[in-house]
C-alpha cells in the first residue's frame, strides 16, 4: 500500500520525490495506518501529527501504548519508510487521520532514527516470512511536505484547506480490496489443484464389493467438497475483472472531481472483499479436509493456504464492518428509491419487483432472479425492522445495532447476487469455443446451484423458490457432479500453477504423490539421527525410573 498511497493520495511534486525511488527500491516502504488499540475504526486511530508553524514541521507521537502501530507488513526490520496515518492538529484543531510519509531508519546503516521505536511484533497464524511490526514516535518531527497533499492541504501558517470531497481518499483503500479479491481466487485456485490432483490418485475403500478400490474423485461427496469451489475460482476472478472495470472508471471520474459513482464502487469492493475472503479460506479448509490425513502435513502446501488466505478475513477493513458498510449503502439506497430518487445499478433492483419463473426447469436468468429476490426482500424486511425499532423510541444506532444481524444477512445476500449475475453474463458473453463455453456453463450453473442449496431457508422463507423447486435442484447439482468429474483434473491443469508455487507433495502435477510425501518426511531435522538426544536427557531416565 505504499507506492499506492503515493500515487493516489501525494501531488505531483511529491511523486517525483518519493515515487522512483520507491519503484527502484531505493527505499523500501509500507503502511502504518492499524494500530494494537484500533483498526477499522479509523476515527479512533490515537498517533498525533500536530503541526508547529515556527519550524514548519509536523512532531509525530505516539501519546499511548494503544496508539502503537501494530501489524504492518514489513515494517520489524525492512522497511526504511513508512506511509504513516495519524490525526492531524493544526491551529489548536484536530481534523482527522491524514497520511504522512516518514522516514524511519537511516538509508546507509539501516538504523532507527532518534524519536522512531521499532521492532517486529512475534510469531502468527502464517505470512511468517512476513516481518509484521510496530512503530511509536516519540515527538518525532517531519517536514510539512511529507503531509500527503493532493486532496487536503496545511499551509505554512498552520491554515487547513479541506478536499473537494471527504472520500476521496478512499481510492488507495479500494484499489487493495479489488487486489484481495485476484489474492483469494488465486490461492483457492491453488488449493483445489492440489486437493483434485490428489483425489485422482488416492485410491480408497470399495465402491463395490470385491471390485478395487476407485479413485476418491468417483465419491460424489469428494465432487461435492471439491467441485463448487472449482467454480467459485471461476466466479471470483469474474467477479475481480468486473470490479476493476468499475474502478477504473470512477477512478477517472475522481480525477475530474466527480463522485457521484464512489459511494457504489466503495460498497461493491467492501462486499467483494469480505465474501471472497470468505469462500476462499472455507474452500481452501475443504480442500484440505478433501484430503483426509495427508492434507494435515506442512508438506500438502494447504495448511500455509489456509493460514495465508484466512488473515484476509481481518486485515485492510474486518469483514463484519465490512459487512455493516454495505447494509448502510443497502438501506440508503433503498430509502432514497422509495422517495422516487435514482440509484446506482448494482442496487437497482431495489426499485422493483422481481419476475419469478413457475416454469418446472428454472433457467441461470430465473435462478439470478432468485437470488435478486432473496436480497431484495431481506434489505425490504431489515429496514422495516430498523424503522419499527426507531419508532418505538430507540436512538437510530441503537436501533442499527439491534438490527445488525439481519443486516450482515442483507449485505451476503446482496454481494452473492452481484456475483451470480456477474458470472452468468460473463460466461455469456464469453469469446470462446463451444467446448470452453459448455463447461463454464456447467460450473456456472453448479455455483448457482449450490450457494442455493447452503441458503435454502432463504429461499423458502421469502417465496424465491419452492420446495419443488429445492428439490429439483438438488437432484440436478448431482448431475453436474458427475458431467464434471471427466473434466475435473484438466480444469484445474487449465490454472497452470506451476509446482514450485504450488510446493505441495500432493498437487504435483506428475501425480508421483507418495514418494514425494516419503522423500519430504526423510528431511525432517529429527531424522538426521536414528537416536535423538532427548532419549538420554528425558525418555530413558523415565523408562528406567522404575514408576
Amino acid at each position: 500500500m505504499f507506492i499506492p498511497a503515493i500515487v493516489g493520495q501525494g501531488t505531483s511534486e511529491q511523486q517525483d520525490k518519493w515515487l522512483g525511488r520507491a519503484e527502484r527500491a531505493e527505499i523500501v516502504g509500507t503502511y502504518a495506518q492499524t494500530e494494537m488499540g484500533h483498526g477499522t475504526f479509523l476515527r479512533g486511530l490515537e498517533t498525533t501529527a500536530t503541526y508547529d508553524p515556527a519550524s514548519q514541521e509536523f512532531v509525530l507521537h505516539s501519546p499511548t501504548i494503544t496508539a502503537t502501530k501494530w501489524w504492518p507488513g514489513g515494517l520489524g526490520k525492512t522497511c526504511n519508510y513508512a506511509v504513516v496515518m495519524a490525526q492531524l492538529y493544526t491551529q489548536g484543531q484536530n481534523y482527522g487521520p491524514h497520511p504522512f510519509v516518514v522516514q524511519l531508519r537511516d538509508e546507509y546503516t539501516h538504523r532507527s532514527l532518534l524519536g522512531v521505536m521499532l521492532g517486529e511484533i512475534g510469531p502468527r497464524l502464517g505470512l511468517k516470512a512476513n516481518d509484521n511490526g510496530f512503530l511509536r514516535f516519540d515527538h518525532y518531527r517531519i517536514p510539512r511536505m511529507n503531509m500527503l497533499m493532493k486532496h487536503s492541504q496545511v499551509l505554512e501558517d498552520g491554515t487547513y484547506v479541506r478536499p473537494l470531497h471527504s472520500k476521496l481518499s478512499y481510492g488507495t483503500m479500494v484499489q487493495i480490496r479489488v487486489g484481495i479479491v485476484n489474492d483469494a481466487w488465486q490461492n483457492l485456485g491453488r488449493a483445489v489443484t492440489i486437493a483434485t490432483r490428489y483425489s485422482a490418485v488416492r485410491h480408497q475403500s470399495e465402491m463395490a464389493p470385491g471390485e478395487p478400490e476407485p479413485q476418491i474423485l468417483d465419491y460424489q461427496t469428494q465432487q461435492y467438497k471439491l467441485f463448487p469451489h472449482i467454480a467459485s475460482v471461476f466466479a471470483l476472478l469474474f467477479s475481480a475483472k468486473s470490479i476493476a472495470k468499475i474502478y477504473f472508471r470512477v477512478t477517472a471520474s475522481l480525477e475530474k472531481g466527480n463522485v457521484e459513482l464512489l459511494p457504489e464502487l466503495h460498497s461493491l469492493s467492501s462486499g467483494l472483499k469480505a465474501m471472497s475472503a470468505e469462500d476462499a479460506t472455507l474452500g481452501i479448509e475443504i480442500c484440505r479436509l478433501a484430503c483426509g490425513g495427508h492434507g494435515y502435513l506442512a508438506s500438502s502446501g494447504l495448511p500455509r493456504l489456509y493460514a495465508n488466505t484466512t488473515c484476509c478475513i481481518t486485515y485492510e477493513g474486518e469483514n463484519t464492518v465490512l459487512w455493516l458498510q454495505v447494509a448502510r449503502y443497502l438501506i440508503k439506497s433503498y430509502r432514497a428509491a422509495g422517495k422516487g430518487a435514482s440509484v446506482h445499478p448494482s442496487v437497482s433492483y431495489l426499485t422493483a419487483e422481481p419476475a419469478l419463473s413457475s416454469a418446472p426447469f428454472l433457467s441461470n436468468t430465473a435462478l439470478v432472479n432468485a437470488f435478486m429476490c432473496s436480497a431484495s426482500a431481506l434489505v425490504v424486511e431489515a429496514e422495516a425492522r430498523l424503522q419499527n425499532l426507531c419508532d418505538m423510541g430507540q436512538e437510530y444506532h441503537y436501533a442499527w445495532n439491534n438490527c445488525s444481524v439481519l443486516l450482515v444477512k442483507c449485505a451476503q445476500a446482496h454481494i452473492r447476487y452481484f456475483i451470480c449475475k456477474t458470472f452468468v453474463e460473463s460466461v455469456e458473453s464469453l469469446d470462446a469455443s463451444e467446448g470452453v463455453r459448455s463447461v463454464l456453463q456447467s460450473l456456472c450453473r453448479l455455483y448457482l446451484i449450490y450457494y442455493i442449496n447452503l441458503k435454502q431457508g432463504e429461499f423458502l422463507r421469502y417465496g424465491a423458490l419452492t420446495s419443488k423447486n429445492l428439490a429439483f435442484l438438488e437432484k440436478e447439482m448431482c448431475e453436474l457432479l458427475a458431467v464434471l468429474r471427466p473434466r475435473a483434473v484438466s480444469l484445474v491443469d487449465a490454472f497452470d500453477m506451476p509446482d514450485a508455487l504450488l510446493n505441495s507433495t500432493l498437487g504435483s502435477w506428475d501425480g508421483n504423490v507418495y514418494q514425494r510425501l516419503f522423500d519430504e518426511a526423510l528431511k525432517s531435522p529429527l531424522n538426521k539421527t536414528d537416536v535423538p538426544d532427548a532419549y538420554y536427557k528425558y525418555l530413558r531416565p523415565l523408562m528406567k525410573s522404575n514408576l
